[in-house]
């Protein structure tokens, strides 16, 4: 999908990291921010193969980027990849923090790992790349952070305690972001998708898929270009006074 937006080359001259930029939400972010003209720095943790076909995909379409194969939860892989970018780039002006992944339970089940894995992936990652990168911006006085958090994270799901609370960290930590770091001019905002398809809702069953889209006020799930839409604009020159906001991509679902 193409916008005429994208089209205008905004971002070019840029540089972003986008984490669990292989697949999903995230391939469709990476590809965006690239017709947008920003060279995109590809994070995943496992899955070649599909980290591959996103940056041909960027190629093919005339961007420029590269792969960076870490676990975001790793706190010196983070440092030996934001070194390896910037001796190559000089700066990361956008952080995209979509990695994520999911092992639900109920409660009164759940194994220390299974909590444990989620945590240290979608929230405490978020924060190694966070404070890797504002080090960075701070210097330049500019820069712009998205954290792709859940409209699980606000409203809560049963069995997914782990998740959940990730994300609603997530909040937090992009409104404690934007306040310290908004002196420096860097910018924190979150993107909080509702149903989306793919990813993660291609565990569910069509009859779980349709209980979900009667909830949703759209009566139908978000496309992941939905929410690329929403991180350009964050990334763009027109969100220059918004920062600490939650832009919710989900339909009107509010449960």
């Amino acid at each position: 999908m193409n916008y005429d937006l994208w089209t205008q080359k905004f971002l070019t001259g840029k540089t972003a990291l986008v984490t669990g930029g292989s697949r999903g939400i995230g391939k469709v972010i990476s590809v965006a921010l690239a017709q947008a003209g920003a060279f995109v720095a590809i994070n995943y943790r496992a899955g070649s193969e599909a980290a591959q076909d996103t940056l041909e995909a960027i190629r093919l379409d005339g961007g420029q980027g590269k792969l960076e194969p870490f676990d975001v939860s790793d706190t010196k892989a983070v440092e030996i990849a934001i070194a390896d970018i910037i001796s190559e780039r000089s700066a990361i002006d956008i952080l995209v923090n979509n990695a994520g992944v999911c092992s639900d339970g109920l409660v009164g089940r759940m194994k220390d790992a299974d909590w444990n894995d989620v945590l240290s992936t979608n929230l405490t990652g978020a924060f190694n790349l966070s404070r890797a990168v504002a080090k960075i911006m701070i210097r330049k006085r500019h820069g712009r952070i998205v954290n792709i958090s859940s409209t699980a994270g606000e409203a809560g799901n049963p069995g997914q305690a782990n998740y959940c609370a990730a994300k609603a960290g997530l909040i937090g930590l992009t409104k404690a972001l934007a306040r310290e770091l908004a002196p420096r001019n860097i910018l924190v905002n979150s993107v909080s998708p509702g149903i989306i398809s793919g990813g993660m809702t291609e565990r569910l069953k069509e009859t779980q898929l349709e209980i979900i889209r009667n909830h949703v006020p759209l009566g139908r799930m978000g496309q992941p270009e939905d929410v690329a839409a929403a991180v350009l604009f964050l990334c763009s020159g027109m969100s220059d006074y918004i920062t600490g906001q939650v832009i919710r991509v989900n339909g009107g679902l509010y449960m």
